[in-house]
């Protein structure tokens, strides 16, 4: 399936249709959608994003800045989120509707190729609670909120600006365009990353700032200082300074729990990278050691199978070549002869032999 190239402009408008200088009606009904009242729940342990972001104000600066547009009624935003799903311990950050759309807001600090597959399940769920299922048997179309995916990613794994995934992407043996399509675009919100969009919202940036300081502080000790020293010097510095006053003890739990989980991860994946290379290589030696014999056409599956093929194709030739030489010299060829077929020397020919 083609994929579209996107610019910045562009990119900031794949969301919604954002509608510079639209003030919002500070008396919308956006607190119930098809007669179903939707009811925050905090049942989750907290993030730092997702708790900065949980503010109003922050999240609807958040929400400008992405698309382009210059709400103002922050009190016309319906939070919501998801219960906790037991499949794949499923949780998302933020999600709410505004102007009749639904929007999901996930914070990941590392990359997740299965963002489309969990937002499937994540909108599924939002959209059976939003919707009379009597209405779905009757001859009027029922009208549902579009669907928005949103990833703010500030992992240190990739470096681009911005990315998109998609649910097809997921399918096997898809053949054509595909019946069912997802995709969630990613945002890099490390420093120094979508400059454009960090000038546009004022908490983003700063969250930007102090995870960047989390991060230097415990390349030089211990987490705990670190992230208590990240935060007394944001602080300091006027860097989320109100937010990180007011929880200043949340906020150093939760970003040692954060950063713990995110090493924690770091580990699992160098670990089955690792195991990963290991087995592909003996794998490879063992493919290629048996192709010996004739050319060793196949390839390695990556770069652990490479080197075990190419290690595994010049053992299994060598031995070709000695069974050959043996064969040879029992049907009664000279070793002079031998040797002027094979390129050996009769001396090494001799010590073949032996063998």
């Amino acid at each position: 399936m083609a994929r579209r190239k996107h610019n910045a402009a562009v990119k900031r408008k794949l969301i919604a249709k954002g509608n510079n200088n639209v003030k919002m009606d500070r008396n919308a009904d956006l607190k119930s959608y098809a007669g179903k009242e939707i009811r925050a729940n905090r049942k989750y342990k907290d993030t730092v994003f997702r708790m900065l972001f949980s503010d109003r104000e922050n999240l609807l600066s958040l929400y400008n800045a992405v698309n382009g547009s210059n709400y103002e009624n922050s009190d016309a935003l319906e939070i919501v989120t998801l219960e906790n799903a037991v499949y794949m311990g499923m949780k998302n950050d933020l999600a709410f509707i505004v102007d009749m759309g639904l929007f999901l807001y996930e914070h990941q600090s590392t990359y997740n190729p299965n963002m489309p597959l969990r937002d499937l399940f994540y909108i599924s769920g939002e959209y059976q609670k939003l919707v009379n299922h009597k209405s779905l048997y009757s001859s009027a179309l029922q009208k549902i909120p579009a669907p928005n995916f949103i990833v703010f990613y500030n992992g240190t794994e990739r470096e681009e600006d911005y990315w998109i995934n998609y649910l097809s992407e997921s399918y096997e043996n898809l053949s054509g365009e595909p019946n069912l399509e997802l995709k969630v675009l990613t945002l890099n919100i490390n420093e120094g990353h979508n400059r454009e969009l960090m000038e546009q919202c004022q908490s983003l940036r700063e969250y930007a700032q102090y995870v960047a300081k989390v991060r230097e502080y415990a390349r030089e000790s211990d987490l705990d200082t670190a992230v208590e020293q990240a935060v007394d010097d944001c602080i300091q510095n006027g860097v989320l300074a109100e937010f990180l006053r007011k929880h200043k003890s949340e906020v150093i739990a939760m970003s040692i729990f954060e950063y713990d989980k995110e090493e924690e991860e770091r580990k699992l994946r160098e670990a089955e990278y690792e195991a990963g290379y290991n087995s592909g290589k003996q794998d490879g030696y063992n493919s290629g050691k048996q192709d010996g014999y004739n050319s060793g056409k196949q390839d390695g599956y990556n770069s652990g199978k490479q080197d075990g093929y190419n290690s595994g194709k010049q053992d299994g030739f060598t031995e070709g070549k000695c069974e050959i030489i043996h064969l040879m010299f029992d049907a009664g060829e000279s070793l002079e002869k031998i040797a002027q077929y094979t390129g050996y020397k009769v001396e090494e020919l001799k010590n073949l032999l032996k063998k």
